[in-house]
């Protein structure tokens, strides 16, 4: 059975879309003229302009358990609301691209303010860091033959993010299957770690003696 995805679900309640506007976007509606599609899209615009300035009444008024509310982790939903939240700041990072302030600055004062609002104080300052490197090509036959080779200490950063990409990208890739394996290879892994510690102690007590 499929699992239910609130995302494609165009009659749940109206957000910065309508049910109509997702109807439209989703392509699940053709029957639109020329005039109407450019009606639709002016209105998705300007919904759209001012969600973003009732960014500023939420921040400041909107209570803090109603904020909780929204972002419950124990919501049986959450994977799809993790992925509308990344989603959300993917949009903003390509709609400020050429706006007058850089995104990184504009997300760096968002965080500082939230990190005041916590700390009820305008003077809890933060070092936040956020920097675009472009990543080049990664070649999947080194990876993997030094995977094979046990070479991991080799692996940098940018190779193990998209190795394992590529790898949960996969048909034959399983997210049950995985992490049955792992947590079995887990626990060997761990057992094989005390007993080294063990095994070390022991040794320290004998060269004691």
């Amino acid at each position: 059975m499929e699992e239910y995805d609130p995302t494609e679900d165009e009659s749940r309640p109206r957000g910065i879309l309508t049910p109509s506007d997702r109807e439209f976007l989703l392509g699940h509606k053709t029957d639109y003229t020329d005039h109407s599609k450019k009606q639709k899209r002016n209105r998705i615009r300007r919904r759209l302009r001012n969600a973003i300035l009732d960014f500023s009444i939420l921040f400041e008024h909107l209570e803090e358990r109603d904020r909780e509310t929204v972002f419950d982790p124990d919501d049986e939903a959450r994977e799809a609301y993790t992925r509308g939240i990344t989603n959300m700041l993917g949009f903003l990072h390509l709609g400020t691209m050429g706006y007058y302030v850089p995104f990184k600055h504009m997300l760096a004062e968002g965080v500082n303010k939230a990190e005041q609002r916590l700390a009820d104080s305008d003077y809890r300052m933060v070092n936040v860091e956020f920097n675009v490197d472009p990543v080049g090509r990664i070649d999947v036959d080194d990876v993997v033959d030094k995977i094979e080779n046990d070479e991991f200490e080799q692996l940098t950063d940018e190779e193990l993010r998209a190795f394992v990409r590529l790898l949960t990208e996969s048909d034959d890739f399983s997210p049950d299957a995985a992490r049955e394996n792992l947590h079995a290879q887990m626990e060997d892994y761990v057992g094989k770690v005390e007993s080294a510690a063990q095994r070390r102690e022991q040794k320290v007590e004998e060269l004691s003696e």
